[in-house]
């Protein structure tokens, strides 16, 4: 696991010398037909990713993204009225039987079906019209992670072909080196922090959200902790009930709109005697733990994904357990 989530800087700038032209392709077509609406469709990891994706698309676009549930067209063959409109399958591995068959419904049913997927000649690929190669190279460990990089960084470099966003583009050039900077954060308070924990949630908003969803797995797959992800809008709803004093919680505050309330959350939690692990900028001063940012802010997720993997390698070995080695898990989930 931390020997593949060290290698996504290399995916990275592979991906800008293999799989920009069909970007650019993909990107146009898009520009072409206008999307009313695009469904995502994905689980697991892959699943976080198409959140990302989302967030930023609409931000960026205003074009609503939809995550579509697979039962719908697999058990119950509905009637999907998706001609003309995007349906982007997200996956690692392009074989789970569900996620296939959804691409095959949908695209006979006039959607136009695109593939961002990391193995190739996979039959998700031949399900879709469009393929997109996360050009990761073979992923070994259960938990995904330079998978999940590659595809945060080609969700992205999509949008901005699609929005021709010149500082998007400019910025998605310098990542890889930037992240070579995300792996090296000292993150080591969080293993001592979190080495005896059995529950805690994590928190984000806006495109940070998707980085705690991910988080949150893969403190469950590596760690054995039961972790759970909400917004720091929905906290405040019902889960705040479950927070008293030394309630672990991990909160990623990224750069954004977003940002002050997430700090303002912190703060409040903190108060209630809760043990805050709060990851932001460096020049945030009340900081646990430090995010490295990108050249633009709707990269940053990406960073701080990269940094809490090498901490959540180390964290499992720390808890006795074997990161790349999950318990009762395998690579591919075949879902029907």
């Amino acid at each position: 696991m931390l020997e593949e989530a060290l290698a996504s800087a290399q995916v990275v700038q592979r991906q800008l010398e293999v799989l920009e032209p069909r970007l650019v392709d993909v990107a146009g077509r898009l520009r072409q037909i206008d999307p009313k609406v695009i469904l995502s469709v994905a689980r697991g990891s892959s699943d976080h990713a198409a959140s990302y994706f989302a967030y930023l698309t609409m931000q960026l676009t205003g074009v609503p993204v939809a995550s579509l549930p697979m039962s719908v067209v697999t058990l119950h063959d509905a009637p999907m009225k998706v001609s003309g409109q995007p349906a982007i399958a997200f996956s690692q591995s392009g074989q789970s039987p569900d996620l296939v068959g959804t691409l095959q419904g949908l695209r006979a049913r006039g959607a136009l079906s695109i593939a961002m997927v990391n193995v190739e000649d996979s039959p998700l690929e031949h399900a879709c019209e469009y393929v997109l190669p996360l050009s990761a190279g073979p992923e070994i460990s259960v938990a995904a992670t330079k998978s999940f990089i590659a595809t945060l960084s080609a969700s992205a470099r999509l949008v901005a072909h699609w929005q021709q966003d010149a500082s998007l583009l400019q910025a998605g050039q310098s990542l890889a080196g930037r992240l070579d900077d995300a792996a090296r954060q000292d993150w080591s308070s969080a293993v001592d922090a979190l080495r005896d924990c059995q529950r805690l949630m994590v928190i984000g908003r806006g495109v940070g959200f998707s980085i705690a969803q991910e988080a949150a797995l893969k403190f469950k797959e590596t760690s054995g902790i039961q972790a759970e992800a909400f917004s720091s809008a929905e906290v405040r709803h019902g889960p705040m009930a479950l927070i008293d004093a030394q309630y672990p919680l991990l909160i990623f505050a990224l750069r954004g709109a977003e940002q002050s309330g997430l700090l303002e959350l912190a703060d409040d939690m903190r108060k209630r005697g809760a043990r805050v692990l709060l990851a932001a900028p460096e020049d945030i001063p009340s900081r646990d733990l430090t995010l490295s940012c990108a050249d633009h802010p709707a990269l940053d997720p990406i960073l701080a994904i990269q940094t809490f993997y090498v901490m959540a390698a180390r964290l499992a070995e720390a808890r006795g357990l074997d990161p790349d080695q999950p318990r009762h898990l395998s690579k591919v989930t075949r879902t029907r």
